[in-house]
């Protein structure tokens, strides 16, 4: 039985954002499925440039996920698979949260609205993909129910990464009433 999930909220990034993720994310063990050290600041300058572009251009993107009071947890959303191995031209969803805010059931809670907002953009099936290592996602894959369908060898680290899918079904009823 699935416990109550935190309430979050998603918002597109701002520019301050980057300074909030970069803090956030510098941390061995957030980073460890991520090249294993913290990005530079203007890797994640760039990063909510162009969330903000793809919020404008598709209608979602990697939001800042926010606790109730508020306060900047990370991020979660959507946006194009753009590297020209494992999933091309899909749509991935991902989540990262800072370390103090794993284990709480806030990275399905802000995967969930996810679903629901790139549903609603007319997105009929996701992927996420994920480090072979990493539990902890792969939990939140489950809970999602997404099923796990391909299995590709990262070029650079020669590491195994795991491709779950979800389909999206529209929101809109078939057929004839009456």
């Amino acid at each position: 039985m699935d416990r109550a999930l935190p309430a979050v909220r998603l918002r597109v990034p701002t520019h301050e954002d980057a300074f909030t993720w970069h803090h956030l994310f510098d941390d061995p063990d957030v980073m460890e499925f991520h090249g294993g050290r913290a990005a530079d600041l203007s890797v994640y300058e760039e990063l909510t440039a162009r969330q903000r572009r793809h919020d404008a251009q598709l209608g979602f993107c990697l939001w800042t996920v926010t606790d109730t009071s508020g306060r900047v947890i990370g991020f979660t959303g959507a946006q194009p698979w753009e590297r020209d191995w494992g999933p091309t031209g899909e749509i991935e969803i991902g989540w990262r949260l800072g370390r103090e805010h794993w284990g709480k059931g806030y990275a399905t809670a802000a995967a969930r609205e996810t679903l629901e907002r790139v549903g609603a953009a007319g997105v009929r099936g996701v992927v996420a993909m994920v480090d072979a290592r990493n539990a902890r996602s792969a939990a939140v894959t489950r809970r999602l129910g997404m099923r796990l369908a391909e299995t590709f060898l990262t070029p650079v680290s020669r590491r195994e990464a795991h491709c779950h899918r979800l389909d999206l079904r529209p929101a809109t009823p078939t057929g004839n009433a009456g």
